[in-house]
């Protein structure tokens, strides 16, 4: 699953690459510096760069941008308020444009396998569509079987798809062996002499075998490292080079085969296999950036990014096999959308790799401020090591960018969608903690009415959450003003989520005695963790007492939310902030606390 999306990458890349739109022919030495710069772009950009870098760059085992964004962030305040502000901000906006590639690589890993049909007989013409759309649906329909449900059905499949795309590729090499020449990296160079800008741009589609990096990485904390550096070393790497290689071959003999050379390799009696082996292993493909969009999620509602939203886990044995069921429909629904819009794989490249690459560039920027100022390497250690990946993104960026009139800004627009998103409803949370903290009293002054013995007890234990431990609950001193009562133990309660993906359990908790049966707790988890404050509250010893959920209530404070002119954001964004308060999970929900043990208390809040 987490090669999917790069060992997909042969059914289109060498295709747009020299496609008749890229102003490009098929000639042997077009042929063989294409196929140099692919050979060069998968060792440069996966096996170095990912491979062997970046997932160094794991936040205690999570990976992806908004992990690594976490990672760097403690590190580089010393560097100043703007400064931090601005990087975390880059990895918030990379992190936000694989949501982009998250939509389009189903999209177009589906439909360029059902194409693939067309290479038979025009029949299918009208079908390629509609049975990418059908694919698709049950596709997202699966999803909530969870990651290890998916791999135990087509784990098997991509197994056999590499060796087949393998075998396909040794085939022609064999008849054609002056291929391997490619290797030779001055082939690369004679092709940007002779082409001038026309072999810029077709950087565009060289850049479509390398779009899967941000995806593997991304999903390691779903695998971990070194199985993904296993099977890239043993398996991916060299079944898409002799498949890469073979289509060279193919196209030094027959030019014109650049209309569909993947498929025109297979033997007839093989196109009909290869075509559903393709469509299972674009399945798989996209099932490495769908799960990469889940574990992202959690973590932005994790670190106060995005509201909460129902996670559900799949896995009783791993941790980080979650379903986001919101999101999982989102995205569905988007893929369906950029089929039908854009119709073929072909108009469909110009969207891709626009988002990818720019996270590539996020993500090389993110990784040098690791190494300097998280791991400690020289500046002169660090900078080479980072200008010289900046080097090759950008120049695939450069080629990327021209596509953005014909399709490329499809995820640069969801990606600015969803950054302000994240930053209003971040924005918003600073804003209303504001407000609420303004009316919020010390501590010492409930004491000093406690010891004065003007307020009744009853008993049983009441929990008060509040995300500030200094202050008295907002939630108490409504239950105070309406019901005159309190209960004879009291915990005032903060859930704190910190910029790692884990919390230890044996860290999990603090816990301080006020007086007077108030005990002040604090539990902190990581941001891909989901707190279960039950459980959390059973392990806790608080002098003699045992926690009871039957004879436990919980009081929450829930604000209604008025978006009004004046200080604040501007009013569209707190209508906004509102909206997305309106419809978030449950905080019950969310903390697994059971709803016939919970009281919330109302105010209303002007922001």
């Amino acid at each position: 699953m987490v090669y999917g999306d790069i060992g997909t990458s042969p059914l289109y890349a060498l295709h747009e690459a020299l496609a008749e739109e890229a102003h490009l022919h098929a000639d042997p030495r077009n042929v063989l510096g294409v196929l140099s710069l692919i050979f060069w772009s998968l060792i440069l950009v996966i096996s170095i760069k990912y491979l062997i870098f970046i997932l160094r760059a794991d936040n205690r085992g999570e990976g992806g941008i908004l992990a690594l964004a976490a990672l760097v962030a403690p590190s580089v305040r010393k560097l100043g308020k703007r400064v931090s502000a601005a990087i975390f901000l880059a990895g918030l906006f990379g992190a936000a444009l694989l949501y982009g590639d998250s939509m389009i690589t189903p999209a177009i890993s589906v439909l360029s396998a059902v194409e693939g049909l067309k290479v038979t007989t025009p029949v299918f013409d009208p079908y390629v569509i509609p049975i990418t759309i059908g694919i698709l649906v049950g596709l997202f329909l699966f999803q909530k079987r969870g990651t290890a449900g998916v791999g135990r059905v087509f784990g098997p499949v991509t197994m056999v798809w590499f060796v087949a795309i393998g075998a396909l590729g040794l085939r022609e090499i064999l008849m054609h062996p002056g291929i391997l020449a490619a290797i030779d990296p001055r082939h690369a160079a004679d092709f940007f002499v002779r082409n001038g800008g026309t072999a810029f741009a077709a950087l565009g589609g060289v850049f479509l075998v390398v779009t899967g990096g941000e995806a593997l990485y991304a999903d390691l904390g779903h695998f971990g490292a070194r199985p993904i550096r296993l099977t890239w070393f043993v398996l991916v790497l060299p079944a898409l080079l002799l498949n890469y290689f073979g289509q060279g071959a193919l196209l030094l003999h027959d030019p014109d085969a650049i209309r569909a050379p993947f498929f025109l390799m297979a033997p007839s009696w093989a196109l009909y296999p290869m075509v559903v082996l393709a469509t299972a292993a674009t399945v798989i493909a996209s099932q490495a950036v769908i799960s990469g969009a889940y574990s992202l999620t959690r973590g932005a509602v994790q670190l106060g990014y995005l509201p909460r939203m129902q996670v559900e886990h799949t896995s009783e044995t791993h941790v980080g096999q979650i379903y986001v069921p919101v999101v999982n429909w989102l995205l569905m629904l988007a893929a369906i959308g950029l089929v039908l819009g854009f119709k073929s794989s072909s108009n469909l490249a110009a969207a891709y790799g626009v988002a990818v690459t720019t996270t590539m560039v996020v993500t090389t920027i993110l990784f040098g401020a690791a190494a300097q100022h998280r791991w400690g390497w020289s500046f002169w250690v660090a900078g080479p090591v980072a200008a010289g990946f900046l080097v090759v993104d950008l120049a695939f960026f450069g080629a990327n960018i021209l596509k953005i009139p014909h399709g490329g800004w499809f995820p640069l627009l969801v990606a600015l969608a969803v950054v302000v998103m994240m930053t209003t409803w971040a924005r918003g949370r600073d804003i209303l903690a504001g407000r609420i903290h303004a009316g919020v009293l010390p501590v010492t002054n409930l004491l000093e009415n406690l010891q004065r013995g003007g307020i009744p007890r009853v008993k049983g234990t009441a929990v008060f959450m509040y995300k500030n431990p200094d202050g008295v609950p907002p939630a108490l001193l409504h239950n105070l003003k309406h019901n005159k009562v309190l209960h004879e133990r009291v915990i005032l309660l903060t859930v704190l989520t910190e910029e790692i993906p884990r919390v230890d359990r044996t860290e999990r908790s603090e816990t301080a005695d006020v007086g007077h049966g108030l005990y002040r707790v604090v539990l902190r988890y990581g941001f891909a963790q989901d707190p279960d404050v039950p459980a959390a509250l059973r392990r806790l010893r608080l002098g003699d007492w045992d926690f009871k959920l039957s004879e436990t209530s919980f009081f929450l404070g829930r604000e209604n939310l008025l978006a009004t002119p004046g200080e604040g954001m501007a009013v569209w964004r707190e209508r906004l902030f509102a909206f997305m308060s309106r419809n978030a999970r449950q905080a019950t929900s969310f903390f697994r606390i059971p709803a016939d043990r919970v009281v919330e208390l109302g105010a209303q809040v002007e922001i």
